[in-house]
Formats: structure tokens, sequence, C-alpha cells
């Protein structure tokens, strides 16, 4: 059993609904409302040991006897629907197990409460009423709910409204309330990952990772990318208006994603974010990573001082994604705008001095290395970040094309072969859900992996074919990008018609290659099954 430092257990119960302004700040999802609370409870070293919690499938404020609802609680440590049926029939069952949680409260087994949209004149009373006779220390959200629950006597040591809340927030807000009255130091679990427990206590700085931010942002470059090649028919040019309308809006969107993933605070952190990256847009796509990553530190700071400095949970939600808007937004705007331009700038400059010097050695270079960037994983820190970079100045990029043809249509060439002439019966099966992948989505480069890890005659292929497709795109210049429909690609590209050559160069390559290997691999085995032992 979890103690704190008096030796003392600290066991919780957590009671309520999905309200009725509630369930559009989460309270939609039940489960997920409680294993938040349960997270940050687990982070503070405490231990939620009863739920009572009444979902319906409407806000509570239009909610009639006859809506559909369910009942959650704890059974063995899980969290579980004990109870479905109409909301009167699942208030029934909330009442008997109201009972038996106030008899857990006059035991001395319960330590705390937490209050969330609860009902303490009705499926709450009897708890409730258990609490004020121990003198139990109470916190919660909803504000005519809490305040009935201070009138008949609770200890009520935290309390506030759910607007402008999340389920991540108002849970540090509950736990936050009680970790200071028992004077216990508590530190908000925020962001991913977790134990076995379901929480995690790392530091916001630990969250940072430019690849998942730029992973997280791909669609709003496929956006972009996809406007550039419809603005290029003559009925759609006003398209390019829209073009432009978008790239300016790129460095907000990295904002956004990058702030949310570090705070930790899912809206708080996301309208933290999009502020920081208004203000940081001069300094382009850095600007853009830069203040998020700088608004996502300073919101997961922040949520925790409010409510340490007793901010009511609303107040400290406006007030982080604000205050950590804002101000990383400033420092951006006036300090580091210009160099995080000039370094754009600078990357697009460097790729485009490369072409100049040797454009075929420049693309066969990149078609030979990129496998074993993809495969050692370097291509997420590395290679995509440059393709977004490069998109983020011009809407297309070099390496987006190499992309294209040195992964995708090298995959779908190998597929294709060991579709056509496979080794074995469950090859071409293999092969055949990874082709058209790549071909109708441009994302399954991994279908290949199986054959080129089962004979480094496929692999060897790949890297040939892959170097010569890269050759053939610094050859014609071509800029396109990744990420989309093999068939669609042309249409994004620079040269549409050198973008078609480089990528049937790579696939045919990779298919003819990998066709030959394939026969002399079954000749062999036919040669071999024959010989007479």
């Amino acid at each position: 059993m979890v103690q704190d430092k008096d030796g003392q257990r600290r066991t919780i119960a957590l009671l309520g609904s999905s309200g009725g302004n509630l369930r559009s700040h989460g309270g939609h999802d039940a489960a997920g409302m409680i294993a938040d609370v349960r997270r940050q409870v687990h982070a503070a070293g405490f231990e939620l040991t009863h739920v009572q919690v009444v979902a319906a499938q409407i806000s509570m404020h239009s909610a009639a006897e006859e809506t559909p609802a369910e009942l959650f609680s704890l059974v063995n440590g899980q969290v579980t629907v004990t109870a479905r049926g109409t909301l009167a029939e699942v208030n029934r069952a909330a009442a008997a197990l109201d009972v038996e949680i106030a008899e857990q409260v006059r035991a001395g087994t319960v330590d705390g409460l937490i209050l969330m949209s609860a009902d303490p004149t009705g499926t709450n009373a009897a708890t409730v009423a258990a609490g004020v006779e121990q003198g139990l220390p109470a916190t919660g959200t909803g504000g005519t709910s809490v305040a009935t629950a201070q009138q008949m006597g609770l200890n009520v040591v935290g309390a506030s409204g759910t607007t402008g809340t999340t389920s991540t927030t108002r849970a540090v807000a509950y736990v936050s309330a009680l970790a200071r009255y028992w004077k216990v130091r508590y530190r908000p679990a925020l962001g991913g990952g977790g134990s076995q427990s379901g929480h995690t206590r790392e530091a916001a700085w630990r969250r940072i990772s430019i690849r998942g931010i730029m992973v997280g942002s791909i669609p709003a470059f496929i956006a972009l990318a996809l406007v550039l090649a419809v603005s290029k028919i003559p009925p759609l040019a006003g398209l390019s208006d829209v073009f432009d309308v978008l790239m300016a809006g790129l460095p907000v969107v990295i904002a956004a994603v990058a702030a949310r993933k570090i705070s930790g605070l899912d809206e708080v952190g996301l309208v933290a974010g999009a502020i920081a990256g208004i203000l940081a847009a001069e300094g382009g796509i850095l600007g853009g990573l830069a203040g998020g990553i700088l608004s996502g530190l300073l919101a997961a700071w922040l949520i925790g001082k409010t409510l340490a400095w007793r901010f009511p949970a609303t107040t400290a939600n406006i007030a982080t994604g604000a205050v950590a808007g804002v101000v990383p937004g400033l420092i951006v705007y006036y300090l580091l705008a210009p160099v995080t331009n000039w370094l754009g700038l600078a990357v697009k400059d460097g790729i485009e001095a490369a072409l100049v010097f040797s454009p075929i050695l420049a693309g066969a270079l990149a078609g030979a290395v990129i496998w074993f960037a993809i495969i050692g994983g370097v291509y997420h820190a590395v290679i995509l970040p440059l393709v977004l970079l490069e998109m983020g100045q011009k809407g297309h990029s070099f390496f987006g094309a190499i992309d294209m043809v040195a992964l995708v249509m090298v995959s779908l060439g190998i597929t294709l072969a060991n579709v056509i002439k496979p080794r074995t019966s469950g090859e071409r099966a293999l092969a055949g859900s990874g082709a058209p992948v790549n071909f109708f989505f441009g994302t399954f480069v991994e279908a290949a992996y199986p054959f080129m890890f089962g004979d480094k005659r496929v692999f060897a292929a790949a890297v040939g074919a892959a170097t010569v497709g890269g050759a053939v795109v610094g050859a014609f210049g071509v800029e396109a990008t990744a990420y989309v429909p093999a068939f669609v690609a042309p249409f994004i590209a620079t040269s549409a018609v050198g973008m078609v050559i480089s990528m049937l160069t790579s696939m045919s390559l990779a298919f003819v290659l990998t066709y030959l290997i394939n026969l002399r691999a079954i000749r062999t085995s036919r040669r071999s099954e024959a010989v007479p032992v």
C-alpha cells in the first residue's frame, strides 16, 4: 500500500458523473477521464481505491430518466463498467455503490474525496455525509455540486468550475489540492509513456522529439503540396493564393504540435503553441519549432505553479495557455526569428548548391544512403526534417523526390517482383499486401524488408536501384514530395516528365533485379531437390 512521509495511507475515492458542462470538456470519455485522475493520484504517491462515476450519453443538463447510461467503478483494480441501462437504473446501482463507499469512509479506509460533477444530495449523498462525519478533505469541479457539498459541511480544500479545463488539467488540480493539504510533494505526470501504474514523472524537456514533432506535422505539408499541384491546373490557378496562406501557416502547425506533445496538456498546450506559432511565423519552420518547444516547456511549468498558487483550475488553464503562448512567441518574434529564418534558408541554399555542383552525383549519393538511413533510424531524425524544411521554403523538395523514387518505388518494384515470381506462395501473399499500399498511399516502404533482409542480393539490388533512380532525379533537377500516392507524385513535382522517368527507372530496375534473383534461387532449389541422396 502506498504511504506518505508520515507512514499514513493516503487512499482516495473518486465520485461523480459525466456532467452537464463537463461532458463537452472530456466528460464524454468517462474511462479516459478516470484514467487521467488515476495517473495523477499515482504520481503523488496516493492510491485510487474507489470509483463511482455515472456516464450518460448526453449532457446531464438535458438527460432524462430513460437516457442510456453506464456506471464505472473499480473491480480488482481495473476501471470497469458495472451497470448499463437507463439513467434511472444506473443511478440506482450508483446509489447502492455509494452506500458501500460510505461504509469504507466510516471504517477509515478512505482518506480523501474527489468530486467530479457529483450529486451530493442524490447518488453521492451517503459518501458525502460520511465524509462530513470523518472530516475528510475533498476537492472537485462542478460549481453547483461542490458548493452544495461545502454547504453540507464537507471539508473542501480545492474547487473550481469546468469551463476551459481538460481532463488532464482537472486531474492535476484535484491532486494538487490534496497534496497541498497533506503537505506532500507532488509533480504532475504529463505527456505520454508511463509505467504499469499508468503514469510518468519525466521532465517536460525529455519529451522534446524533433522526429515526433515533424511526423505529427506531415499532414499540413501534404496539404500544401496538393494545393500546389492543383493550382497548376489553368482553371484553378487562383489556388496559388491559398498556397501562400498555407505556407505562412506551417510554423503555426509545427508550434502547436510541438507544444501539445511537450506540455502534455492537450488543448491547453495546443492553444499555447498556436499563439506562439502565430508570433513566430516570421522565423519560418524553425521559428515555429523553437516557439512550440519553448511554449510546451513553459506550459508544463506554469500549470503546476498556478495550481500550487491556488489558482482555480479554469483560471490556471486560461493563464497557462495565454502566457505560455505569448511569452515564447515574443521571444522568437523579437530575438530568434532572424536566426531561424537564416538557418532555414541556409539549408535550402546548401541543397541547391550541391545540386549545382553535381546534380547527378548529389542524387546518386542521396539515393544510395537513404535505405541505410531509414533502416538505421536516421531517416526521421535527418531526412524527414530536411524534406519539411525545403517544403516550408518552396512547397516541394529534392529529398522528397528522392524519398518517392529511391524508397517507395524501389519497394514497389521489389514487392511486384515477388508477386509475379515468388520463391514461395507465402512470399506472394506477403508482397501482395504491401505493393498496393506503396502505389496507392506511398507510405509502406517496409513491405520490402522481408525480401531485403532475407537475401543480401535483393538488398544490394534495392540500394543499386535507389542509387540509379536518385541520379536520374538529380539529372532532371526534380523536386517533389513523399507520403502521397505514386500516381500523384508527378503532378506535385517541378518536372512531371522527369519525375515519371525517375520513378519508372528505380521501380523497373528493382523489379528486374529481384525477378532475376528469385528466378535463379528457384532454379537452384529445384536442381538441389532433383539430385538423389
